[in-house]
């Protein structure tokens, strides 16, 4: 492994201020598939791609490390049903770790960077760049080409976006967080409501950011307590990144604006700034500033943990959350297993005024945080095998589906269905499900296909299409649905066909600089932030115009203008890289 000096792995552990990916506000975030392309869905012609006959997978038994960013509180060490037959089929086993909590792997791979003790895996999302500047991830293009022929096949011509940037045009992640030719038919995100308030008011509308606030106001005047405790209009989550989930990323959705991280990128110029200077999400942030100063916004909402507002949500006193349905789903699944479906929660997307539109479903190409391979790695081929295997069609019908027989059956038809009972245990009893099953759990071994794309035996790959999503709501948010002529939450939605694909892909993801000043006016600006966006919301509202333009001073003297600068050149080369033009 190599080794830093004492100052670059100071630098490096700086990293763990680095945020930029995993905060995508996209409606269908989960922990599968996060983004989505304009490609239309396949008919039947995704035959499996098959490996040379002399390039046969070992399939003896071997153990690899493994490093996952995003908590995973259901992993099961394999032993679940998915995983014994992945186990069986490949012979390997994971020994994996997963950060804990919220912290996005930050610390420990700013360690890792500096101490070079890395495991074989590494799900890096915005980290990556740490680790590459370090030499620590191997280039992945001649292994795809040699051993990969599922992962080319899924890819195709969109191969060249896999390309780390257009400095360095080597592979060292294979986007395993999204789905390939994803077509959503659902929305896990916006702003929601409990189905019990919608009922009750008598299913008002809820568009803008003024009809949100007077559902909840009317709604916490009738029922001021919940089960004996204070109902609590809408509480937010800002424990540590996710912030940006519950807090901030709202303020560019409900404005018109796409999700970038932390950035605004003018679609013409391509210049990018932080999207926090936009005049119009100061008055987003001024809406907030309002509903605190009226109760109707938690006031633990800047000092709780993660763990307490999930508990809150699970006690079913919140009556809305601006969030992803990913985010909170801890304690929507604990309402679900307590039979208290009306204490769910509906998705609307909420915009400032009728004047803008909500960009969740913004299409971005093949673009997402993926699977890297180290250089601690022993048999980096075998590896590269397995996850092409794991990229096969029958390893996605099995990642999706479970186990035939036990998780789903296959009609006289060819149809696979899912059983009343066990499509029941998957939506009311979701946690204990994924743990005991495996669906749902490795998505992220390998490439795979979105929603709404189907195999070679003509059934979609995954479980998330229409008749099967509406199969998995409830009483509750049937009745919702039916109220406002929807068939599922998107039908509310502005859809993929309302906008352009983006050129640059999801910036979330794109490798920023891990060394000069970048970084340092990076934690500097994200520090600002963290500090005076809850600030602002917490002020009187007499003061809140000074408050949140004194923040935008700091931002600038801080050298936000000269980090935009390099960061715009960022954009403009990604979108040369990807299209060719000449910017």
């Amino acid at each position: 492994m190599k080794s830093k000096s004492i100052k670059t792995a100071f630098t490096l552990m700086l990293m763990s201020s680095m945020l930029i990916a995993g905060c995508g506000g996209n409606n269908n975030n989960n922990a599968a598939d996060s983004t989505a392309t304009n490609a239309p869905a396949n008919t039947g012609n995704n035959a499996e791609a098959s490996a040379p006959a002399d390039e046969a997978m070992d399939t003896s038994p071997v153990t690899f490390t493994f490093f996952g960013a995003d908590a995973s509180p259901n992993w099961n060490k394999m032993q679940d049903d998915v995983g014994k037959v992945i186990t069986e089929k490949t012979g390997v086993t994971l020994d994996a770790e997963f950060d804990v909590g919220s912290g996005g792997g930050d610390q420990k791979i700013a360690m890792m960077a500096a101490s070079g003790d890395v495991p074989d895996m590494i799900f890096a999302k915005g980290n990556l760049g740490t680790l590459v500047d370090a030499g620590l991830i191997l280039d992945l293009t001649d292994l795809i080409d040699k051993y990969a022929p599922n992962l080319k096949k899924i890819y195709g011509e969109n191969m060249n976006r896999l390309k780390y940037s257009n400095d360095d045009q080597k592979i060292y992640s294979i986007p395993t967080n999204m789905g390939v030719d994803q077509q959503s038919f659902d929305a896990g995100g916006g702003f929601e409501i409990q189905h019990r308030v919608l009922k009750e008011l008598g299913y008002p509308q809820v568009k803008t950011l003024a009809d949100y606030e007077k559902v909840l106001k009317d709604y916490v005047a009738l029922h001021p307590e919940t089960d004996g405790q204070p109902t609590i209009p809408l509480t937010l989550n800002a424990d540590d990144w996710k912030i940006m989930i519950t807090v901030t990323n709202p303020a560019f959705l409900t404005t018109g604006a796409p999700d970038d991280g932390e950035y605004y990128v003018d679609p013409t110029t391509y210049e990018a700034k932080l999207h926090y200077k936009r005049p119009e999400e100061k008055e987003y942030f001024r809406w907030l500033n309002g509903m605190y100063a009226q109760g109707l916004l938690d006031k633990d909402t800047f000092v709780q943990k993660d763990d307490q507002y999930k508990a809150k949500v699970a006690s079913g006193r919140v009556l809305g959350l601006i969030s992803q349905e990913w985010e909170y789903q801890d304690g929507e699944n604990a309402l679900k297993a307590a039979g208290k479906d009306e204490y769910t929660y509906a998705h609307f997307p909420v915009t400032l005024s009728d004047q803008y539109k909500d960009h969740s479903f913004q299409t971005t190409g093949i673009d997402a945080a993926g699977i890297s391979i180290t250089t601690a790695a022993k048999d980096p081929v075998r590896i590269i095998k397995w996850l092409d295997w794991m990229s096969s069609e029958e390893a996605q019908i099995l990642k999706n589906w479970g186990v035939e027989g036990k998780q789903y059956t296959v009609n006289a038809d060819g149809k696979r269905e899912i059983p009343a009972d066990i499509q029941d245990r998957k939506s009311n009893d979701a946690a204990n499900f994924a743990k005991e099953t495996g669906i749902g759990q490795y998505n992220i071994f390998g490439a795979h296909y979105g929603d709404g794309v189907k195999d070679s035996t003509g059934n979609y790959y995954t479980t998330n299409f229409p008749e099967q999503i509406v199969a998995s709501y409830s009483d509750a948010e049937k009745e919702s649905l039916k109220a406002y002529n929807a068939t599922t939450w998107k039908d509310l939605f502005p859809g993929e066909d309302a906008f352009p694909t983006k050129e640059w892909g999801a910036l979330y993801n794109m490798p920023v600089p891990t060394d000069g000043q970048y970084q340092v006016i990076f934690k500097k600006t994200q520090d600002i932030i963290r500090k005076r966006i809850p600030e602002a919301i917490l002020s009187k509202p007499a003061d809140f115009d000074k408050v949140y333009d004194a923040f935008l001073a700091e931002l600038d003297k801080a050298g936000a203008q000269d980090m935009e600068k390099e960061y715009t050149e960022l954009v403009k080369k990604r979108v040369s890289l990807w299209t060719g033009k000449q910017l």
